[in-house]
């Protein structure tokens, strides 16, 4: 029986793969539609899917793969976000400096907020991080100097030389970053940080009997998982000219967790469909009815019951678990 199923999942591999790379390429297609049509919306539109496609591959490294569950990955975004505008408020538009302190700020943030919520597990974890989220939805609110509520509009974009606030280039920032957090996700799960942060979401005492402590290898995976989602919210700001608190509310941490799970957890692609299926139902759930939220809210709950292992668990037969964590992808 068990050889069946290993049998086949690996003869879905390549269906699995086909259809990952038709969707990137339907990605890649985007700009060659904007230059022929003269539609640069379309960059913004799928760009914002890409950003929120990266931004759960991110959280994927600990809710998938070393299943903590985090409701504050949005506070994440929206530092990387206000990386940009803060340091646009003071004239600094250098695209490095913005991308560094993006990337710097975040690590010391989920240093210190992964340091302390990784003592618990469970539902203390996921309040832990809820709180540390609220706290700086709250504290950039109160910055009036920065908007405050209302938020930020970038007097000018994160500064890249010749191809400085060229739609296109964004979008293809966005795209490769996609692309090379996807490659990376795939050598990490399989080198030996992967097994034991694996093996973390089944039992960490077991990991810690055999002599390797599970906790560095946890915060470290939130680490990068923070540093990813601060990556998209440096490209969002770009994307959008705009930089508000609203990224960092708890619906945001929210919806990635949807995406991660409508997707399927625990695998390197599945974040990606994820996103796409989510706000690509969500916006033509828009153009129907302006109740959108009550059509949506059941169709992703029966969406998540229905698929166990998510759009991408549906490329793996029933009972093919162990087979396919073998994979990975």
């Amino acid at each position: 029986m068990s050889q069946s199923l290993m049998e086949t999942s690996k003869d879905r591999v390549w269906l699995r793969k086909l259809i990952a790379g038709l969707i990137m390429l339907c990605f890649c297609l985007v700009p060659v539609y904007s230059f022929v049509s003269g539609d640069t919306y379309v960059l913004t539109y799928f760009g914002r899917i890409l950003v929120f496609a990266l931004c759960a591959l991110g959280l994927n490294l600990v809710l998938g793969f070393g299943a903590m569950a985090s409701l504050g990955h949005a506070m994440y975004v929206g530092l990387g976000a206000y990386s940009v505008g803060i340091l646009t408020e003071f004239d600094v538009f250098n695209g490095w400096v913005h991308l560094l302190t993006a990337l710097s700020v975040s690590a010391v943030v989920a240093l210190i907020v992964g340091w302390i919520s990784l003592r618990t597990q469970g539902m203390a974890f996921i309040m832990i991080t809820l709180a540390f989220a609220q706290l700086f939805f709250y504290v950039f609110v109160s910055l009036r100097n920065f908007g405050g509520d209302e938020g930020i509009s970038l007097s000018r974009v994160s500064d890249f030389g010749s191809v400085t606030g060229q739609p296109v280039a964004v979008y293809l920032s966005i795209l490769a970053s996609v692309l090379l957090v996807l490659w990376a996700t795939s050598l990490i799960v399989q080198s030996r940080f992967g097994l034991v942060l694996r093996a973390t979401r089944y039992d960490t005492r077991r990991v810690q009997a055999v002599g390797t402590s599970a906790q560095p290898y946890r915060l470290v995976a939130y680490i990068i998982s923070a540093q990813v989602c601060a990556l998209g919210g440096f490209f969002m700001a770009n994307l959008t000219g705009f930089v508000s608190p609203s990224l960092m509310s708890w619906m945001v941490s929210a919806e990635l967790m949807v995406m991660v799970l409508l997707g399927g957890a625990a695998t390197v692609f599945g974040p990606v469909a994820g996103a796409a299926a989510l706000l690509l139902v969500e916006d033509a759930v828009k153009l129907v009815t302006p109740h959108w939220p009550l059509v949506i809210g059941p169709l992703i709950l029966l969406m998540v019951l229905g698929l166990r292992g998510g759009l991408w668990g549906i490329f793996f037969p029933k009972g093919a678990a162990r087979a396919h964590a073998q994979e990975h992808d």
